[in-house]
Order: C-alpha cells, then sequence, then structure tokens
C-alpha cells in the first residue's frame, strides 16, 4: 500500500471536505504551496468568506477510509501519483481523488467509453458485447459504468482484455445488486473507479459525476442505444465538453430507444458500426493536446495569484450560475472575465456555499 505521509492525508482530508469541489481544491493546494498548509490555513480563509462554521473533515473519518479501503484490497490515488490517469491530470479540474480496486495498471492503457441504455434492446446488447469485445482484442480498454443494459454488456464483452467500471457509490458499493457477480469479475480481471468515499451509497446526484469520469478517462465515447432524455446523452455531451469525440452506432427509427443515439449523429457524431471505425475515429487523439492542457490549466493557476480581482465581478459571476452545470470557460465568455479570473472568484464562491464545482471543469449554483 502507498505510504500515507502528511500531505497525503492532508490531500484526502480536504477533497472529503463539504464545500471543496475540484475547482477549489487545486486553487487551494496552488495558493498555499501544499495540502498539508492548505490545511492549516483553511479555517482563516472560510472565515474571511462569512463561513466560519465550513468544517474540515475530521481526521478520525478520514483515518476510518484509509483503514477500511486498505483492508478492502483497494487503493486511494491523488493527481500526485504515478499511476494516476495521465486524461484525467489533463482536465481543466481533475477528480481530486480516485479509489481503485483491482488492475491499476489498466489505467496507464489506451482507453474508449462505451455507454447506453438500461432498459436495452436484444440487438444493442449484442452489439455492445460484440464491439467491446472487438476493442478489447484490438488493445483498448473498455471503460463503462457497470449499470444493467448495455454497460452490462460492455463490461462482459471485455472481461477477457481488462475492462474499467467507473461507479457512483464507495467502491464497495455494488449497484445494481443483480451485478454482484459481474462486479466480483471485473475487480478480479479489470478494474473498478470510484471517486466517492468507502461506504457511499450512490444517490441521484452521484451518478452525473460518475459520467464524467467514464468520459474523462477515455479518448472517445461511443453511444450504443439511447433514448431523446436519457443519461448516455448526458455522457455525450460531457464528453464534448472535455474535447473527447463521441461516437453512435445508428438504429432503427422505429424504436424509441434509438432517437437520441440517432439524433446525435445528425447533429455531428460519427457514426460507427464496428471496432475499425471506432479506432479509426479515436487514434488522431491518442498523443496531440494532453500535455499542452495540463499546461495551459497549470498556467492559469500560477497566473491567478496576481490577477486583479473585483467584488463587483464575483457578484456578475453568482448572477450567471444556475443550477445547471455549466463550463467554466462558457462563465469567462458570458461573464466577459479571463478564465483565471473567473477561477479565483469561484473558489471564494464556494467556500461561501454559493457554488459547487465539479470535475470536468464544470460549476453550478448551489441550491
Amino acid at each position: 500500500m502507498t505510504a500515507w505521509d502528511a500531505d497525503r492525508f492532508a490531500r484526502l482530508r480536504l477533497a472529503r471536505t463539504n464545500g471543496i469541489g475540484p475547482l477549489t481544491f487545486r486553487q487551494l493546494i496552488s495558493q498555499y504551496g501544499s495540502a498539508t498548509e492548505a490545511v492549516t490555513r483553511y479555517p482563516e480563509r472560510v472565515k474571511r468568506a462569512g463561513q466560519s462554521g465550513h468544517l474540515l473533515a475530521p481526521d478520525r473519518k478520514i483515518e476510518q477510509e484509509i483503514d477500511r479501503t486498505e483492508r478492502y484490497g483497494a487503493t486511494i490515488l491523488f493527481e500526485t501519483d504515478e499511476a494516476y490517469p495521465a486524461l484525467f491530470r489533463a482536465l481543466s479540474h481533475p477528480p481530486p481523488v480516485i479509489t481503485c480496486f483491482g488492475r491499476i495498471d489498466l489505467l496507464a492503457s489506451e482507453c474508449v467509453a462505451m455507454v447506453g441504455s438500461r432498459n436495452a434492446s436484444a440487438a444493442a446488447i449484442r452489439q455492445a458485447h460484440d464491439l467491446a469485445r472487438d476493442l478489447g482484442q484490438s488493445g483498448w480498454t473498455v471503460v463503462s459504468g457497470l449499470a444493467r443494459g448495455v454497460d452490462t454488456a460492455c463490461h462482459k464483452g471485455s472481461l477477457a482484455t481488462g475492462t474499467i467500471a467507473v461507479i457512483a457509490g464507495g467502491i464497495d458499493n455494488v449497484y445494481p445488486a443483480e451485478n454482484k457477480s459481474l462486479y466480483e469479475a471485473v475487480a478480479r480481471d479489470g478494474l473498478i473507479i470510484s471517486e466517492a468515499p468507502f461506504g457511499l451509497e450512490p444517490k441521484a446526484r452521484d451518478f452525473p459525476r460518475r459520467n464524467r469520469l467514464i468520459t474523462g478517462l477515455s479518448h472517445g465515447v461511443v453511444v450504443v442505444e439511447a433514448a431523446k432524455r436519457s443519461g448516455s446523452l448526458i455522457s455525450a455531451r460531457t464528453a464534448l465538453e472535455q474535447g473527447r469525440e463521441v461516437m453512435a452506432i445508428p438504429g432503427s427509427p422505429l424504436d424509441p430507444r434509438t432517437q437520441g443515439s440517432n439524433g446525435l449523429i445528425r447533429s455531428g457524431a460519427t457514426l460507427v458500426e464496428n471496432a475499425e471505425h471506432v479506432i479509426e475515429a479515436i487514434a488522431p487523439m491518442i498523443l496531440p493536446r494532453q500535455s499542452d492542457l495540463f499546461a495551459e490549466a497549470s498556467l492559469e493557476t500560477d497566473d491567478a495569484e496576481d490577477a486583479p480581482v473585483h467584488v463587483e465581478d464575483q457578484q456578475r459571476l453568482l448572477e450567471l450560475l444556475s443550477p445547471t452545470p455549466t463550463s467554466l470557460s462558457d462563465l469567462a465568455v458570458a461573464s466577459q472575465l479571463p478564465v483565471r479570473i473567473c477561477a479565483i472568484h469561484l473558489v471564494e464562491l464556494e467556500l461561501a456555499g454559493h457554488a459547487i464545482s465539479l470535475p470536468g471543469g464544470l460549476v453550478q449554483r448551489a441550491v
């Protein structure tokens, strides 16, 4: 198991503190130079934001999470760890902490996400299984969400070559319960990933966060079958915001379960029918831009220290926020403020309890 020095412990404590999202987590560590110093200065910072009751996660709670996670056989990873996925690092605001159970070596592989309907047709289940199998045999790691329907077919199809399941609850949480044997098989031959604390039972709000990790870990996402209003379409939109390739398998226009995926194709998603099509679409995305994106994100953080800030700008950002998640870049455009200035104000708004930052560079108004 990885050694737990003071800074790693402080990172987990910050990540598990209510009111600290990915944006604020990264900004605090950048500003104070280390997680340990950020923890020390956090009470004073929160008091300045007018939220004196906003407390750090207790030491005992963090000790229990570490103990339970390691007894379970899982590993907690941070952005500073070598095994942390490179594509997560390239996100504007990477997940502060992930917990992994199984083959961590798969995090270094080239990944493609596959998502689709829980109430999938027999045709979609067959397509998902065979496409995942063929992608796995071609050297790609298939990432999905361990849900019923398409997700289950994807994991089963690629299990022999290594598959990654991203779940919404704690690393020990099996959801749905009917997939317990599949969970165990993936943990043995593939990898389970969670951003949630050990023991957490997922709620509806946790699944969009899971979806952002599925697409964030992958070079592209294949939508196998999706209705007009579905979580798969949300995943496709998230993938676009993350700069990932969006692909879809065409379906019968007579089946309402394919109206969303067919609509993606009409909107410009790449039409794919087999593994060769998928690989052709995402191959150009493997090497470019990862280091550039990370350097750009770091540059914005570094420049933020010296940037002039104004209270009226913070109020303008608050007025632009809504319960619907939006990207930092869209806020910058709407407010006509530099991204680095928006980031500074959003940290203060989150510490004051007015905003919530989400993985993938998204932010929403607290309700």
